[in-house]
Parts: structure tokens; C-alpha cells; sequence
């Protein structure tokens, strides 16, 4: 089955093949290699090498390479806010693992994809196009082709993907609305800890908006929105810890809150992002998880 398609104009009479594909599709260099090693272009239904020319009225054809993950297939709940042809979009729940590793290796999300994807007699290759930490729930995007894991990953690169989060910190966060642009890195190969590093950090940046501030039993507490610029490992545990601001749950970096949480209160809600095929604005959004919402209520004594 043909994926893009397009009909020559009398612009393009004359043209290759080759020409079309730099000149008429939103192709990127490495994907026109695969059409051309794996003999993915037809002209008029019929496999065709790049350096033919083609006519007004011609039909020129590109389709996607059979692919498919091998993961163990387990039935793992899925919360799906959004899936076609292309995408793929969850709304993970905290305590899973997105991939499988050493550490890990099942039990994982990409196990449940895998069934969910046997279920549906669907077959393609799982591809995490963003990731969260095993105690962050919140959206997560697969790409079941390397044409929209491409796309995507381009438009992160342009900023033009917006991520938003929300998290629960310890503290009242004073100013209503700020930036953090301080870079992150690694202190310690053999640790996962991440830590503010002026030297040897990457870029790393992001806006906050307070949403709520509150006080229980003397301690003060923020409802914070978070908007990333970059996707660092850990950047917003890492940059909230790093000015004071530690979030609830987060034992990692500070954050105390066993009483309220079993875990970091940080969720990804919403994704805002072009798609790739149809070209039209997406914007997935997912309510707080009932143990975040459970925390603010506890706070809030209601």
C-alpha cells in the first residue's frame, strides 16, 4: 500500500524521478536513501528507478517498508488518547518502564504496545519519539513509521513541539513566572544522577508558571506548570531541586513527601505538534493522575 502519493504537473514534465522526491515530498536525505535501497518509489504503480523522468498527469508513489518489533507481548493497561496510521499517543501511567533494559527487561511499555498491537493486527516497529522517567506519567508519543519519528524529532529540534508539564514542589516558588536556562550534565558516569554543571552541562531550559501556592502543617507547597525548550534527562527534577524548589516524592533530588506520594509529582499533560502526514496541528492533553490529585487535596485539607 502506497503511503504518499503525488501527480506530476506540467511543471515537473521532464523531470526524474530523483528530482520529485528532493523537490516535491518533505523528505529528509537519510529517508530518500531507504526509498532508494529498499525500492520503495513506483511511477504509475509500477517499481522504478530514480533516474526516470517523469510526464504531466504521472503518478508517483512512495510506500513504507514492512517493519515490526519482537518484544514479548504483555497485557499491560494502555491509556490511549490518540492513534491513526502514523502515531501513537499514551498516556502512561507511573511505575513503567517505556523500554525494555538490562535492569528492565520487560514488564515494560513497549511489552504492552506489542500486545495492543497483535490485538489490532497491526505490524510495525515501536519507536519512542519522546521518554519519561519510570515515576513521571504523563503523554508519550510512538511512531510507528521512521517517516513520523523523523518528522517529529525535526520539529523538536525547531522548537516547534511543545511539551507542558505539571508538578507539585516543596516550598512557596515566589516569582509567578520565570525561566531557567542553566545547563545540565552528568557529575558521575556510574550514576544516574543528573546535576546543574556550568562546565561540561548541555543547554538545558525551562519556563515556569506557578498555578497554586498552598500550606499544610507549616510547610509551604506549589502547583507549578512547566513548559521545556530542551528534553534533558531528569532537566525539570534537576533545575526545580537545583533553585530550591525540589518536587514532592522526588527522593532523588531532594524532594520529601512520602506522606503524599509514593513517587515524584510530575506529569506530562499536554503535547501540542504538527502532524506529520496530514499536516495539521495536534494537541493531546491528559488530566493529573489521581495520586497528584490526591496530594493537592490532602494539602488543601478538602
Amino acid at each position: 500500500m502506497s503511503k504518499f502519493k503525488y501527480i506530476a504537473t506540467e511543471e515537473d514534465n521532464g523531470q526524474e524521478l530523483r528530482w520529485i522526491l528532493r523537490h516535491r515530498f518533505k523528505f529528509s536525505s537519510r529517508f530518500r536513501t531507504k526509498i532508494k535501497f529498499g525500492k520503495l518509489l513506483c511511477l504509475n504503480g509500477v517499481e522504478t528507478p530514480g533516474w526516470k523522468k517523469v510526464k504531466t498527469g504521472d503518478l508517483v508513489s512512495i510506500s513504507l517498508p514492512d517493519e515490526k518489533s519482537d518484544f514479548p507481548p504483555e497485557n499491560i493497561p494502555l491509556d490511549i488518547c490518540y492513534e491513526d496510521d502514523d502515531l501513537l499517543i499514551i498516556n502512561k501511567q507511573f511505575g513503567v518502564t517505556v523500554h525494555p533494559t538490562r535492569g528492565c527487561p520487560c514488564h515494560t511499555l513497549a511489552n504492552g504496545i506489542m500486545k495492543h498491537m497483535i490485538d489490532n493486527n497491526q505490524s510495525y516497529k515501536i519507536r519512542f519519539v519522546n521518554r519519561l522517567d519510570t515515576d513521571t506519567s504523563g503523554l508519550l508519543i510512538v511512531a510507528k513509521n521512521s517517516y513520523t519519528q523523523n518528522h517529529i524529532t525535526n520539529q523538536m529540534r525547531q522548537k516547534s513541539v511543545q511539551k507542558r508539564y505539571k508538578a507539585l514542589v516543596l516550598g512557596n516558588v515566589s516569582d509567578d513566572k520565570f525561566t531557567i536556562d542553566l545547563p545540565i550534565g552528568r557529575p558521575d558516569d556510574g550514576s544516574i544522577h543528573r546535576a546543574v554543571m556550568p562546565v561540561g552541562g548541555s543547554p538545558s531550559i525551562t519556563h515556569v508558571t506557578v498555578l497554586d501556592r498552598m500550606t499544610k502543617d507549616g510547610q509551604d507547597y506549589s502547583l507549578v506548570d512547566l513548559r521545556l525548550e530542551t528534553g534533558r534527562t531528569h532537566q525539570i527534577r534537576v533545575h526545580l531541586s537545583h533553585i530550591g524548589y525540589p518536587i514532592v516524592g522526588d527522593s532523588l533530588y531532594g524532594g520529601d513527601g512520602s506522606m503524599l506520594i509514593n513517587r515524584q509529582a510530575l506529569h506530562a499533560y499536554k503535547l501540542s505538534f504538527v502532524h506529520p502526514v496530514s499536516e495539521c496541528p495536534i494537541e493531546i492533553t491528559a488530566k493529573l493522575p489521581d495520586d497528584i490529585e490526591q496530594a493537592l487535596k490532602l494539602i488543601r485539607n478538602l
